[in-house]
Protein backbone atom coordinates (compact mmCIF):
# COMPACT_ATOMS: atom_id res chain seq x y z
CA UNK A 1 0.00 0.00 0.00
CA UNK A 2 1.40 3.15 -0.62
CA UNK A 3 2.25 6.03 1.51
CA UNK A 4 -0.83 7.96 0.01
CA UNK A 5 -3.03 5.42 0.63
CA UNK A 6 -1.98 5.22 4.12
CA UNK A 7 -2.62 8.72 4.58
CA UNK A 8 -5.56 8.96 2.69
CA UNK A 9 -7.11 6.37 5.39
CA UNK A 10 -5.98 7.84 8.43
CA UNK A 11 -7.43 11.12 6.67
CA UNK A 12 -10.75 9.69 6.43
CA UNK A 13 -10.40 8.02 9.92
CA UNK A 14 -10.27 11.30 11.35
CA UNK A 15 -13.07 12.32 9.71
CA UNK A 16 -15.07 9.16 11.06
CA UNK A 17 -14.32 9.92 14.56
CA UNK A 18 -15.10 13.48 14.24
CA UNK A 19 -18.71 13.27 12.55
CA UNK A 20 -19.10 10.54 15.35
CA UNK A 21 -19.12 13.79 17.59
CA UNK A 22 -21.70 15.56 15.95
CA UNK A 23 -23.86 14.03 19.00
CA UNK A 24 -22.30 16.79 21.33
CA UNK A 25 -22.82 19.79 20.04
CA UNK A 26 -20.32 22.15 22.46
CA UNK A 27 -17.83 19.55 21.40
CA UNK A 28 -18.45 19.29 17.54
CA UNK A 29 -18.59 23.14 17.41
CA UNK A 30 -15.32 23.15 19.17
CA UNK A 31 -13.92 20.53 16.80
CA UNK A 32 -15.04 22.40 13.42
CA UNK A 33 -13.80 25.41 15.03
CA UNK A 34 -9.62 23.78 15.70
CA UNK A 35 -10.36 22.15 11.81
CA UNK A 36 -10.96 25.65 10.39
CA UNK A 37 -7.88 26.97 11.59
CA UNK A 38 -5.66 23.98 10.36
CA UNK A 39 -7.35 24.15 7.39
CA UNK A 40 -6.84 27.88 7.09
CA UNK A 41 -3.14 27.21 7.59
CA UNK A 42 -2.83 24.43 5.58
CA UNK A 43 -3.82 26.56 2.34
CA UNK A 44 -1.16 28.73 2.98
CA UNK A 45 1.00 25.92 3.57
CA UNK A 46 0.35 23.38 0.95
CA UNK A 47 -1.08 26.58 -1.83
CA UNK A 48 -4.06 26.10 -4.32
CA UNK A 49 -2.15 23.75 -6.90
CA UNK A 50 -1.25 20.40 -4.87
CA UNK A 51 -1.55 16.79 -5.43
CA UNK A 52 -2.31 13.71 -3.61
CA UNK A 53 1.48 13.19 -2.89
CA UNK A 54 2.41 16.51 -2.38
CA UNK A 55 -0.76 16.74 0.38
CA UNK A 56 0.24 12.95 2.09
CA UNK A 57 3.98 14.53 2.27
CA UNK A 58 3.14 17.83 3.98
CA UNK A 59 0.75 15.30 6.66
CA UNK A 60 4.09 13.86 7.89
CA UNK A 61 5.26 17.46 8.67
CA UNK A 62 1.89 18.50 10.13
CA UNK A 63 1.97 17.58 14.19
CA UNK A 64 4.09 20.04 14.89
CA UNK A 65 3.49 23.21 13.28
CA UNK A 66 -0.50 22.61 14.11
CA UNK A 67 0.13 21.98 17.70
CA UNK A 68 2.29 25.35 17.79
CA UNK A 69 -0.95 26.92 15.39
CA UNK A 70 -3.60 25.68 18.02
CA UNK A 71 -1.28 26.23 21.37
CA UNK A 72 -1.17 29.94 19.64
CA UNK A 73 -4.58 30.40 18.69
CA UNK A 74 -6.80 28.02 20.44
CA UNK A 75 -8.48 29.04 23.72
CA UNK A 76 -10.19 25.67 23.79
CA UNK A 77 -8.67 23.50 26.72
CA UNK A 78 -7.74 20.10 26.12
CA UNK A 79 -6.78 20.35 22.12
CA UNK A 80 -4.22 18.69 22.07
CA UNK A 81 -6.02 15.30 22.90
CA UNK A 82 -7.84 16.40 20.02
CA UNK A 83 -4.94 17.40 17.83
CA UNK A 84 -4.58 13.91 16.14
CA UNK A 85 -8.13 13.27 14.87
CA UNK A 86 -8.71 17.32 13.55
CA UNK A 87 -5.43 17.21 12.06
CA UNK A 88 -6.45 14.36 9.69
CA UNK A 89 -9.75 15.30 9.47
CA UNK A 90 -8.50 18.89 7.97
CA UNK A 91 -6.38 16.68 5.56
CA UNK A 92 -9.19 14.90 4.34
CA UNK A 93 -11.40 17.96 3.95
CA UNK A 94 -8.42 19.41 1.95
CA UNK A 95 -7.32 16.64 0.06
CA UNK A 96 -10.73 17.41 -2.08
CA UNK A 97 -8.87 19.95 -4.03
CA UNK A 98 -5.90 18.09 -5.14
CA UNK A 99 -5.22 17.86 -9.21
CA UNK A 100 -5.16 14.27 -8.70
CA UNK A 101 -7.97 13.66 -6.10
CA UNK A 102 -10.52 10.54 -6.68
CA UNK A 103 -13.09 9.13 -4.91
Amino acid sequence: MSSVAVARQEWEDGTRRLEAARGDARRYHDLLGLLDLIVDDLRKRVGQTYTLEQLAAAYGEAEAWARELLDERSSLPGWPRELTMVLAAAFDAYQLGAVDYAP
